[in-house]
């Protein structure tokens, strides 16, 4: 099978960065941190973000601090200016009960977006030629 080289997951295998970047990934997943976690700093949830990735593409900081400001706006989220320390200020982040039903309702269309995606590897699999196929998986 031809495949593009990645520069970041190198030619052996295939991933998603050459399918572009699926920024919206980052809403559910940031969701979730803040739904474990109660409050967040944005350093903070930058650091949990690629253990919970749902890509394998890299996350870029802006993606997540752009994110949490759309959150914010839609009212999934709230944040506060935490001036204690001697450092400056930095903005602490937590959920909005309708940021929790908000996580609920990914949680759904996650979970049927993952049948789906079961279901369309399942077929291409049983398609004569396959690779997946031919490897028996």
């Amino acid at each position: 099978m031809s495949r593009i080289s990645c520069p970041q997951h190198g030619k052996d295998r295939p991933c998603t960065c050459a399918m572009g970047k699926l920024y919206r990934f980052v809403e559910p997943v940031l969701l979730y941190l803040l739904k474990k976690r109660g409050q967040a700093y944005g350093y903070e949830l930058l650091g949990e973000l690629n253990e919970h990735a749902l890509t394998d593409s890299t996350i870029e900081r802006g993606a997540v601090y752009r994110t949490l400001r759309t959150l914010e706006v839609n009212g999934n989220v709230v944040s506060d200016w935490d001036v204690s320390g001697t450092g400056p200020a930095r903005r602490q982040y937590r959920l909005t009960p309708s940021g929790e039903i908000h996580l609920e309702e990914w949680a759904e269309v996650l979970g049927n977006l993952s049948r789906s995606m079961a279901h369309f590897v399942n077929d291409v699999s049983s398609l004569p030629g396959s690779e997946t196929a031919q490897k028996g998986e």
